[in-house]
């Protein structure tokens, strides 16, 4: 095995050990200087890994995996630890691109496939994440009124749409990708009120963890469907991509100096290593994530025959009365703050994604007036997400149509994914190993046969 499979391989490993050790250092940190300064490396290490990571648990998400738990029980459990690695692959190879061309993932494509491919992509996803962060938006007004059942919805959506673009568009990128960083930690509300939950039958809970079982029935596949097309989404390979990118672009500017090309392939080696620890990071908390809230809902909810869950609130709400008041108040955080994270990845990576294939000046180190186009798009994606909440357009049809949409888009950005990761000249040292590349194709085909399945049953009665 070579050193670039070898270095992939024991990323994984990297995680595990990194993240145990991190929370050893918790109870000790007060008494060893040590500890403190591997744990602040660890944190200083994470950045638009952990984000993206978090950003893919959004309220949409959330009630995919609580449907999930509430109708199969642990029977799909399995997919958490399969998707896994299929996704930080995904996401490593769309870090790398960034990392190494300095350009987004749809600048990328602009240079190198026809435009017609690259536009159909964008606009696409433009539809998807408006209408996807129109449910969020909704389900974090929902939430909230789980907590202040007085507290007006409209008021609330409101709020939340413009409180997000207040702090796109006037925090410096610095403060708003730290706030994005921190946010991430909400996510483990959902460990702990898995965790609160009495008698799990964890013997049970990990036979279905790594033993698949299936059914082939159309209800089971549309969900299998969803959760890929949740765990697996566009919109998390073109913010990724872009992230590194400007995330590059910030240090550069911090050290005062002008890096060319081949400087830029030589101090990749270490942007390289960090980045693959922080990528498998945050999918392995995206997925642990996941894992927890199928746990939480097939214990409660499927063994006491609440087997209809619509809505991430749906699950909060059912879950009070049988985990109790803890579990569903940390619950209902949890959508709250997934929501304030995800809805601003959702339309930022749809700016990322237009302004990038118009070759618009990109990026939220810019300010407004520098950047009119590109910050226009994530006000328009934001308005119109609010506009849904109040045309009757029903939550779920939106997740519905937005899954579609992503399922479409999906393989055909994964082709140009591995395409562009695999292309020696435009990644030099860092292009894929046949390995990645292999692990890569064998995605596309899950998620051509997933988009397949979702167009397939909507004529299908």
């Amino acid at each position: 095995m070579d050193k670039e499979v070898q270095k992939v391989a024991e990323a994984p490993a990297i995680v595990l050990e990194k993240t145990v050790e991190t929370v050893a250092n918790i109870g000790q940190v007060i008494h060893n200087d040590k500890n403190i300064t591997r744990a602040r490396g660890y944190w200083n290490t994470l950045g638009p890994g952990l984000t993206t990571g978090a950003a893919d648990d959004d309220p949409s998400g959330i009630a995919t995996y609580s449907q999930q738990g509430a109708s199969t029980g642990y029977q799909l459990l399995w997919l958490a630890p399969l998707t896994f690695p299929l996704m930080a692959i995904v996401q490593e190879m769309c870090a790398r691109i960034g990392i190494v061309t300095d350009r987004g993932l749809a600048a990328n494509i602009r240079r190198h496939y026809p435009k017609w491919v690259l536009f159909l992509c964008s606009f696409l996803l433009l539809g998807a994440n408006t209408l996807n962060l129109g449910a969020d938006i909704g389900a974090m007004a929902k939430a909230v009124q789980l907590l202040f059942p007085k507290w007006d919805f409209t008021v609330l959506v409101v709020a939340f749409t413009f409180g997000i673009l207040f702090l796109q568009i006037y925090t410096t990128y610095k403060a708003y990708a730290n706030f994005l960083k921190y946010l991430a930690l909400v996510l483990f509300a959902y460990v702990f009120s898995t965790i609160m939950i009495k008698n799990l039958d964890w013997p049970t809970i990990f036979k279905h963890a790594v033993i698949p079982s299936l059914t082939f029935g159309k209800e089971q596949i549309l969900l299998i469907t969803g959760i890929l097309g949740t765990t697996i989404s566009p919109y998390l390979f073109f913010w990724q991509t872009s992230q590194e990118a400007e995330e590059k672009l910030e240090r550069t500017r911090h050290q005062e100096m002008h890096i060319n090309e081949e400087q830029t392939i030589a101090n990749a080696p270490r942007e390289i290593k960090d980045m693959r620890i922080d990528v498998w990071s945050g999918m392995f908390i995206s997925n642990a994530v996941m894992f927890f809230i199928v746990v939480a809902c097939a214990a409660t909810l499927f063994t006491h025959g609440k087997m209809n869950i619509a809505t991430a609130a749906d699950a909060a709400a059912a879950l009070r009365p049988i985990a109790g008041n803890y579990s569903f108040l940390l619950f209902a955080v949890g959508i709250i703050g997934s929501g304030l994270l995800a809805v601003p990845i959702l339309a930022g990576s749809a700016s990322y994604a237009i302004s990038e294939s118009f070759g618009w000046k990109t990026g939220l180190s810019h300010k407004l007036k520098d950047a009119y186009s590109f910050y226009g798009v994530i006000i328009l994606a934001m308005l119109v997400g609010l506009a849904i909440n109040f045309i009757g357009l029903d939550p779920i049809k939106a997740l519905i149509y937005s899954a579609v949409l992503n399922g479409l888009i999906a393989p055909v950005v994964l082709i140009l994914i591995v395409l562009l990761s695999s292309n020696k000249k435009l990644m030099k040292s860092y292009v894929n190993h046949p390995v990645i590349t292999g692990i890569g194709w064998l995605t596309v085909g899950i998620m051509t046969i997933s988009a397949v399945a979702t167009v397939i049953s909507f004529f299908v009665k």
